[in-house]
């Protein structure tokens, strides 16, 4: 493992914690990579993962009814259930507008925990965290942004999500694809777009931009950001998985370095 200092983090005022995986072994790291800070919205994928374990258990199913009326467990994965992000009033019918919701998530991990019978965060830690070694991640707080992990951790799960063991790699796949083409909604911090391309708890960059990663990545690029400075990203395509956490409010310094930084960490550490 390279300990590196990135040249897109010079001038940014607050912490800067960045790692870099292969499918095998961290490549790079900057910063503690022990340190754990606020995932916020990088919950989701995490919490996503939880639920396509109680899928592949056949605990649950994809197209169950889960949260409001009409809806089902994969609209609530894909924010295609209707709930707004904050609140339990459907603002659409099921299936036909990306409205990205927290609300939506917490109601999967309730969903969830209802059918396996413990607390989600219990199903978290004994079906995702431990099963891969997360030693510093907390995953008592909300199933939709109230997760805390350490650079360390998050590049675990990158690793799980490339070569993932915990689910088959069907399932994997279906996740990091486009589910419900052509639909409209709002990336938060970035606008609206015309389609707004999410998998299964996992945004894909599509051809959305401005956006949190460069231009230069693939539509197919898997990831989040989160609220309290944090990103996570997967590209198949070079076989590469990234975090970064800053523990403090998303605001434009995030969004002057974050494209340029995931520019500099493919031309740095991606292979062929």
């Amino acid at each position: 493992m390279e300990t590196t200092t990135f040249a897109a983090t010079d001038g940014f005022p607050h912490t800067a914690l960045v790692g870099v995986t292969g499918p095998a072994r961290t490549i790079a790291v900057q910063g503690d990579p022990h340190t754990a800070l606020a995932l916020a919205s990088v919950s989701k994928p995490l919490s996503a993962w939880g639920a396509l374990i109680a899928v592949e258990r056949g605990l649950v199913d994809l197209d169950e009814p889960a949260g409001p009326e009409g809806s089902t467990l994969l609209n609530l994965l894909d924010h295609t259930s209707g709930l707004p992000f904050e609140g339990d009033r459907a603002q659409a019918s099921p299936g036909t507008r990306r409205i990205y919701s927290n609300a939506g998530f917490d109601a999967l991990g309730a969903h969830v925990a209802a059918a396996v019978g413990m607390d989600f965060s219990e199903w978290m830690t004994r079906e995702v965290a431990e099963p891969l070694g997360m030693t510093e991640i907390d995953v008592t707080g909300r199933p939709s942004a109230g997760y805390r992990a350490s650079i360390e951790d998050l590049l675990i799960f990158g690793r799980e999500v490339l070569r993932p063991a915990l689910i088959p790699a069907a399932l994997r796949d279906l996740a990091l694809m486009v589910s419900r083409e052509g639909l409209k909604g709002v990336v938060p911090g970035y606008g609206s777009f015309d389609d707004n391309q999410w998998g299964l708890g996992f945004e894909l960059k599509g051809a959305k931009s401005p956006h949190w990663l460069s231009d230069s990545f693939p539509p197919e690029t898997a990831g989040h950001f989160g609220g309290q400075g944090s990103f996570f990203f997967v590209d198949r395509s070079r076989d590469l998985a990234a975090a970064f956490l800053s523990g403090v409010t998303f605001s434009e310094e995030h969004k002057r370095i974050w494209p340029p930084l995931t520019d500099e960490i493919v031309a740095r550490y991606a292979q062929g």
